[in-house]
Order: structure tokens, then sequence, then C-alpha cells
């Protein structure tokens, strides 16, 4: 049986969706979205425009405190974190595109932390392809795919501003 990627578009509408219930069950919550580079700064970015938030946007990079950073060593395109607001008693969603181990999240909630405590952080993930090592859960995922250990999903961005997921085998 051969698995085909799902829709990154359909994904993502269904992953907005699910944030926009949680917004309109507490109106008066002002949340800041903060993508994971590179695929979770996409998709933040189309959800930033998507749901019409006033809040500034932010992006971090969790290179430093990635627990393999010894074996995997720095990103060939090392992106900066950009938190253009007070992360302190923020209301933050912290989006990524892709989870599977857990590790990025622990290393970007890390990041995080070292620009202040927020008052709530809640996850949201395009995919979640199953495989955790670490106890994290995403609290809006667009969908599940769970995955073998020799699969991945690429994302890529279309000159259109679309996503693409593509499945790739190891």
């Amino acid at each position: 049986m051969t698995q085909t990627s799902p829709d990154a578009e359909a994904t993502l509408g269904e992953l907005t969706a699910q944030i926009q219930r949680a917004l309109a069950a507490d109106p008066g919550r002002q949340v800041s979205l903060i993508g994971i580079h590179s695929g979770g700064a996409w998709i933040a970015e189309r959800l930033h425009r998507s749901l019409g938030l006033t809040t500034p946007l932010g992006s971090l990079s969790s290179a430093f405190h990635r627990d393999d950073y010894g074996k995997r060593g720095l990103p060939s395109e090392m992106k900066s974190t950009d938190l253009p607001f007070e992360i302190a008693g923020a209301d933050i969603i912290l989006v990524d595109d892709i989870l599977f181990t857990g590790r990025t999240v622990r290393a970007a909630l890390n990041e995080l932390f070292d620009y202040g405590r927020p008052a709530r952080v809640e996850l949201a993930v395009l995919l979640d392809r199953g495989g955790r090592e670490l106890p994290i859960e995403a609290r809006y995922c667009g969908r599940q795919f769970p995955l073998g250990p020799d699969q991945n999903f690429v994302l890529t961005r279309a000159d259109d501003d679309s996503r693409r997921l593509r499945l790739s085998i190891e």
C-alpha cells in the first residue's frame, strides 16, 4: 500500500478553523503567534493573515537549544529569533509545521523562556506524524498522519505562497 501526502492547503484550512473556534469561544483573548523556523514560520504567517490578528507576529530559531546540536551542527541557513512584543505575560500560540519527536518544540520553549515567562503557551502544528520521544502534544493540529521511522514529510512553499507536503522515504 502506498501512502500519498496530505493536501497541505486543506490541512492548513482545518488548523485555521480549529484556532478560530478557540478564539471565538474566548472573545477577549489576545493571542500572539510565534512560528518556529522555517516551516513553522511559514505556517504562522498564513495563520496570522487568515485569523486577522492585530498582535505582532514572531518567529524563533530553536537551533542553539537542541539537544542534538553537536550531531546536527548549525543549519545551512541560520535564521534569527524575532519577537517584536513582550513575552512576559503573553498568551502565545507556538506554531510548527510537522510534529515528530517533540525535540524541536522543547528547544523552542527553551528559547522562548530566554525572553520571559509567558502567561500561556499552546502548540499548533500543521501535521502530527507520530513517533514522540517527549511528552509534547499539540493543542491545535491540522491532521494526524502517522509515518514509519524511515519516512518523512517535506514542506515546501510555492511561488504563489501555497504550501505542499511531499512524502519522502529515507
